[in-house]
């Protein structure tokens, strides 16, 4: 084959046989990189594809194909493979990641491959595996197991269940070597896969609420509107879910469920395959190997998922037939990232369905003020569920604890721990709420008051006495405990504070009849261990929990009936100023682990500020007077919703590289006429992290639009003078100062 003539120093002509492919690669530059390649069709656009990079190899993606360039001739490289061993990201997918590389201001190419599954970053061939469907024999049907095998014992209890049960299921839980050794014995054999038909399990009878929202929305099914379910703890918000995933199932439509934490997923997906049990679900969260992750996005893709559970990151999930978004618990900060492309999973939603024409539920106990003004405003519909689902159950009643008044012990009041015991003798289940893991937040010196910080980051080392470690929670960095102050020799040294290692020794000295389960980020690390615990819960197998937020979403504990609320009082006051909405957020949703299942719940809170108006609110369970109250405070200090922020955050070795970078921003900033408020540079909260010394500047409209084209304008002139000593990034709608 002759190679085209190429003219040097001039844009590139060609020959009829070969075209410019336009590709997005993980690069932090905003461009697009030319490359030559043959062969190729309209329909490859979306399609990976291996390039040379300098001395590198990389996988892009193909975002468009031209007949020229506009580079010289001798910087036009041809590509090495073009990969077709899956279908192409769909042009919807391509213009949503378009639309966060542009609103967000991140490399088009850093988006797109973030986004996608580690196997397709790689030019390894990539194929969806065939997911076998095995049933229980006749001899399986009529044998049992000694009570030893409990996986296999567990595995065929889930066979009678669901008399069959594809590969991927049984993965998702139980080694392979179980299914292996039944398949040996000849206690399950593989079937044929049958064709999928939507089958739904019975539902309960819903509320009147709950069946005015579900009509609400079915009725619009087909059309894009943004719904704001704002339904109290335990009111149902789930079920009118169910009703309305059923009728966009019966539509052959699919279905995007995205939760703010990993921890959620179990139990939902559980949900979801006990009520549409022919209906194939995936979840996708990090979790997952690279191999399932993998999987679930290929099922997605070829439109086998039905339903597509997964966290913040699924929303970027290729659904060709998407007929429905649901962001549960949508006032989650969990849904921001916070990291790389700083997107907001909840917004990124709502655009999505926007652009395919499908209906989007943000659904919360307590939502985002963005949400419930956006709803005030008509922009978002509003459906209310005041009500408690299950008959006879009401809100707990909130108490106070007056620490002026009653002194702790161990962090424990004595009302607080009569409360523990009453429960116990009752065998009803109690939660102790502490939002702080570790022994103590911090270990202190009696003699001069030195207390261990962190070498990397401006932070206290938190104790964690089990390990006899100090560590921190922002950079992992940790330590051994010290014997004595390195300051002045003194053998003394205190734990400060309260966290949940601390709380659950005092309570098992306190009760040590009492099953005592700790939940924290700690004690659930090993693989299984929160699906283990939840059954246990559930199961009646445990008498006080001991826990931090991860306990306080969405969890649904029947005999759950006391709460106590230890250490809130530090946010009341922060200088944050979401500090209060992310406080009620957080008190509403633990306190509503209370009382779902008829018996009256209690959550006592111990404080020394019990006329707090966040408390007052909390008492009456009344949202919509912290939400006006806060909006009103929000309105008058000229901060979001009623502006648009963003911020531009430096990072270097030294915090003057990283100020006098800032101080260079904002005199490039101070030339642009936006209506966009620059204000000064200053030091992060978090001055240093992980050895970097950290700075920012905020900027703030009134004007979405304004601050967009603003920022377009500040970040071509800061590319052009690019500063190699500093990290920086655009934070736009940031929640963390």
């Amino acid at each position: 084959m002759n190679e085209p003539k190429l003219i040097r120093n001039s844009p590139l002509q060609l020959e009829n046989f070969k075209k410019i492919i336009k590709v997005a690669l993980d690069i932090p530059l905003f461009t697009r990189f030319d490359y030559l390649a043959a062969d190729i069709r309209a329909d490859d656009i979306g399609s990976r594809v291996l390039v040379p990079f300098g001395k590198k190899k990389l996988v892009g993606i193909i975002l468009d194909i031209d007949s020229h360039s506009e580079l010289p001739a001798n910087r036009v490289k041809s590509v090495i493979t073009l990969l077709r061993d899956i279908p192409p990201l769909d042009h919807g997918l391509l213009d949503l990641f378009r639309f966060c590389s542009e609103y967000y201001h991140h490399p088009i190419g850093s988006v797109i491959m973030s986004a996608l599954p580690a196997g397709m970053k790689s030019a390894m061939p990539v194929e969806l595996k065939r997911n076998p469907v095995f049933s229980l024999t006749d001899t399986g049907r009529l044998t049992e197991l000694p009570a030893r095998s409990k996986n296999m014992n567990r595995l065929m209890a889930l066979f009678r269940i669901h008399d069959s049960l594809d590969m991927a299921s049984i993965k998702s839980e139980f080694p392979s070597t179980v299914l292996k050794k039944m398949l040996e014995l000849g206690l399950v054999h593989e079937i044929p896969v049958p064709e999928e038909q939507l089958q739904i399990a019975p539902s309960p009878a819903l509320t009147p609420e709950q069946g005015h929202a579900s009509s609400c929305i079915i009725e619009n099914l087909g059309d894009f509107h943004p719904w704001l379910l704002y339904g109290i703890t335990g009111s149902g918000k789930t079920e009118v879910y169910l009703q309305v995933i059923a009728r966009v199932l019966q539509s052959g439509k699919q279905v995007l469920f995205l939760v703010p934490e990993i921890n959620l997923t179990p139990q939902l997906e559980n949900l979801f395959r006990s009520r549409f049990p022919k209906t194939t679900v995936v979840s996708l969260h990090s979790g997952l190997n690279d191999t399932q992750r993998m999987q679930g996005w290929l099922n997605a893709q070829a439109g086998i998922a039905g339903i597509v559970l997964g966290t913040r990151l699924a929303v970027f999930t290729p659904l060709p037939s998407l007929g429905l978004i649901i962001v549960d618990e949508e006032h989650d900060s969990s849904f921001k990232q916070q990291e790389g492309l700083r997107y907001c999973a909840r917004d990124v939603a709502v655009f999505r369905g926007k652009q395919q024409s499908v209906p989007v539920i943000l659904g919360s106990a307590t939502p985002s003020l963005e949400s419930f003004h956006s709803a005030q405003r008509g922009r978002y519909k509003l459906l209310r569920l005041a009500l408690r689902a299950v008959p006879n159950a009401v809100l707990p009643e909130v108490r106070f604890i007056d620490l002026r008044v009653e002194k702790r012990r161990g962090g424990l009041s004595k009302t607080l721990v009569d409360a523990l015991s009453s429960r116990l003798e009752r065998r009803e289940q109690s939660l102790v709420f502490v939002n702080r893991r570790g022994y103590a937040p911090a270990l202190i010196c009696s003699a001069c008051s030195w207390t261990p910080c962190c070498r990397r980051c401006t932070s206290k080392l938190v104790l964690h006495l089990k390990d006899r470690k100090l560590r921190c929670h922002y950079c992992g960095f940790e330590e051994k405990v010290t014997q004595y102050c390195p300051e002045c020799g003194n053998l003394d040294l205190k734990p400060v504070g309260h966290g949940t290692q601390r709380i659950e020794e005092e309570l098992n000295a306190l009760f040590p009849e009492a099953r005592i389960l700790r939940i924290d980020r700690d004690s659930i690390r090993k693989k299984k261990a929160w699906g283990e615990m939840l059954e246990k819960i559930r199961s009646n197998e445990v008498d006080i929990l001991v826990g931090t937020q991860i306990l306080a979403k969405g969890h649904d504990f029947p005999n759950l009936t006391l709460v106590g609320i230890l250490n809130s009082d530090a946010s009341l006051y922060s200088s944050d100023f979401r500090a209060s909405e992310r406080l009620f957020a957080q008190l509403t949703q633990v306190s509503g682990r209370a009382g779902r299942a008829g018996t009256p719940g209690e959550v006592l809170i111990q404080t020394e500020f019990q006329d707090h108006p966040l408390y007052a609110a909390l008492k009456k369970h009344d949202y919509d007077a912290i939400a006006a109250m806060l909006l009103e405070e929000r309105a008058a200090a000229g901060f979001p919703p009623y502006v648009h922020q963003a911020l531009i955050r430096a990072e270097s070795r030294t915090l003057e590289a990283s100020m006098d970078f800032l101080v260079k921003t904002a005199s490039l900033a101070s030339k642009s006429d936006h209506g966009v408020t620059v204000y000064e540079p200053a030091i992060a909260s978090m001055a240093r992290l992980d050895n970097m010394e950290r700075a920012q500047i905020l900027f703030q409209s009134a004007s979405r639009q304004r601050l967009q084209n603003f920022l377009n304008d500040l970040m071509s002139n800061l590319d052009c003078a690019p500063d190699r000593s500093v990290r920086w990034h655009v934070d736009v709608d940031p929640l963390e100062f």
